[in-house]
C-alpha cells in the first residue's frame, strides 16, 4: 500500500489553486487526472467528470456484491492561493508534520480517502464505497453540488480537518447586499446633492447593534455558540467633488441550524429600513443527530483505533457536508489535525492521516457489509 506521506507529497506538489478565488489559478483538472489514474491503477472503478475548463470531479467506486449500504467519502482538491514556502507547492516533512499548500485543507484527507478506497478493493463488501474528490469547495462548491445531485449514498463522511473529532454541526451563512440611494451633484451644490454614503451610516450602526443583540440575547447552540453578522465590503462614490448617488454594503450573516434565508432577510430589513436588502448567496447549516447510525459507528471505530472516544464537536466553518445532508444523506465531518488553513504556513499531522485511513476502512467494512 502506498504510504500516506508519499501520496500526500505528490498531491501537494500539484498546483490546484481555485481560479474562482485567484484569477488564472490552475484549477483541479491536473490533480483530478492524477487522482483518477491513481485509483484506476489500484482497481477502483473511476469516473473523471469535467465541470468547466480546468475544473473537474473524480468519482471512484468500489462496487459491492449487492444488498449492502453505500458509504461516500468526500474531499476537495482545490486550494486557496499559494502562501510562503510552507504554503506553497514544495512539501516538507518535519517530524510528523507535512508542510505545504493544501496539506491540511485538505489534501491530507484526500490522500486518506484514496488509500482507503484502494484498500477496500480487497474487502468483500456488499454495498458500495464511493470516493468523491471534488472541485471548488473553496468558492462555490460546484463539485459537491454536482455530486449531491447525481451520486446516491446511505451516509457520507466529509473529511475536512477536525483534529479527529466528529463534527456533527456547523454554521451556515447568507451573503446580502444593502443599498442606499442618493442624488449625484457637484460637491459645491449641497442644495442638489444627496449623499448615499452618509445614508449608509444608520444601517452600519444597526448592523453592529444587531450583532450585539445576537451576542447578548440570541440563541446559543450547544456546539456552535451564537449566530453573527458583520459588514464585509462597502463601495460608493465617483470622485471627491461629487455627491455619491449610490452606496453598496456587502454583509455576511452566519446562521445556526433552523435559521433561514427568509428570516435573515427580514431581520436585516427591520434593522436597516433606509436600505434595500437582497440576499445574493447562501449555504445551509449542518446538524446531524448524535444518535445517527453513521455517527455512532464512526465514534465506535474511532475509539477502537485511537484508544479513547472522539469528541462530538461543532466547527465554525461551513463545509460541503451541508449539501449532502440537504439531500437526506446522514453526513458527518471527520478529518485529521494540523494548522494553517489559508495561511502562509500550513501543515497536517501525518499520524492523524494514517489513523484516518484505519478508521475510514473500519467504518466502511461494517457499514457496507
Amino acid at each position: 500500500m502506498t504510504s500516506a506521506r508519499t501520496l500526500l507529497e505528490q498531491l501537494v506538489a500539484i498546483d490546484s489553486v481555485n481560479p474562482t478565488l485567484v484569477p488564472g489559478g490552475a484549477g483541479e483538472a491536473e490533480i483530478a487526472r492524477f487522482v483518477a489514474g491513481w485509483l484506476e491503477q489500484r482497481g477502483v472503478e473511476t469516473e473523471y467528470e469535467e465541470l468547466a475548463p480546468t475544473r473537474a470531479n473524480v468519482v471512484g467506486r468500489v462496487r459491492g456484491s449487492g444488498g449492502g449500504r453505500s458509504l461516500m467519502l468526500n474531499a476537495h482538491m482545490d486550494t486557496v492561493g499559494l502562501g510562503g514556502k510552507d504554503g506553497a507547492l514544495t512539501p516538507r516533512v518535519d517530524g510528523t508534520r507535512l508542510y505545504g499548500r493544501g496539506s491540511y485543507d485538505m489534501k491530507g484527507s484526500l490522500a486518506a480517502i484514496m488509500i482507503a478506497g484502494a484498500a477496500a478493493t480487497g474487502l468483500e463488501l456488499s454495498g458500495d464505497l464511493i470516493i468523491t474528490a471534488v472541485a471548488d469547495e473553496e468558492a462555490l462548491s460546484i463539485g459537491s453540488e454536482r455530486i449531491a445531485a447525481t451520486v446516491k449514498a446511505d451516509a457520507a463522511i466529509v473529511t475536512e480537518p477536525t483534529g479527529l473529532g466528529i463534527a456533527i454541526a456547523h454554521r451556515g451563512f447568507v451573503w446580502l447586499e444593502l443599498e442606499t440611494r442618493g442624488h449625484a451633484a457637484h460637491g459645491s451644490r449641497y442644495d442638489l446633492g444627496v449623499d448615499a454614503i452618509a445614508r449608509m451610516g444608520p444601517p452600519l450602526v444597526a448592523l453592529a447593534e444587531l450583532d450585539r443583540h445576537l451576542e447578548e440575547e440570541g440563541e446559543v447552540h450547544p456546539l456552535l455558540g451564537r449566530a453573527s453578522v458583520h459588514a464585509s465590503l462597502i463601495e460608493g462614490g465617483q470622485e471627491l467633488s461629487t455627491y455619491p448617488d449610490r452606496c453598496l454594503l456587502k454583509v455576511e450573516r452566519r446562521t445556526l441550524p433552523g435559521e433561514t434565508v427568509e428570516l435573515v432577510e427580514s431581520e436585516l430589513a427591520k434593522v436597516a429600513p433606509g436600505a434595500a436588502v437582497e440576499s445574493t448567496f447562501s449555504r445551509d447549516p449542518l446538524e446531524t443527530p448524535p444518535d445517527s447510525p453513521i455517527v455512532e459507528l464512526l465514534a465506535r471505530k474511532a475509539t477502537d483505533v485511537l484508544g479513547a472516544p472522539p469528541e462530538l464537536i461543532g466547527v465554525p466553518f461551513w463545509t460541503d457536508a451541508a449539501l449532502f445532508a440537504a439531500t437526506a444523506v446522514p453526513t458527518v465531518v471527520f478529518g485529521p489535525g494540523g494548522e494553517g488553513a489559508h495561511a502562509e504556513v500550513e501543515w497536517v499531522d501525518l499520524e492523524h492521516v494514517e489513523r484516518l485511513v484505519e478508521i475510514l476502512l473500519a467504518v466502511a467494512t461494517e457499514f457496507c457489509a
